[in-house]
């Protein structure tokens, strides 16, 4: 059975480092936070050199088309997981989860033993 691609949209990065520390392909880590104020399905995106760095869209008015919201992805996901930046496209960043296999593949593409935030 294929596995379903799963892309989401970024939001929220000027509320820590700015679009800057992304680029396609980077890796990063998903963590939900249910204890969130404002959102129970919140989930943060982190970055490995730069930390918490944004949140998964979860308005639409801030998903992009084709792409899951936080409360679509919430139930799907682990506590923790990870996707890959897929495309930026002015200040819309869309990631794609990554599966376990996937997962498996880039840390073997990093020279194995990579460690993920």
């Amino acid at each position: 059975m294929k596995e379903e691609n799963l892309y989401f949209t970024v939001n929220a990065v000027n509320m820590f480092n700015g679009i800057k520390p992304f680029k396609i392909g980077s890796i990063i880590k998903l963590v939900k936070e249910p204890e969130n104020n404002y959102d129970c399905e919140a989930i943060r995106v982190e970055l490995r050199y730069a930390g918490p760095s944004g949140y998964v869209a979860n308005s639409v008015k801030t998903v992009a088309k084709g792409t899951h919201s936080a409360g679509r992805l919430y139930d799907k996901i682990l506590d923790i997981d990870y996707g890959k930046v897929e495309f930026i496209v002015h200040e819309i960043i869309i990631a794609k989860i990554l599966s376990k296999n996937e997962l498996e593949k880039e840390k073997e593409d990093a020279d194995s033993d990579i460690n993920f935030i």
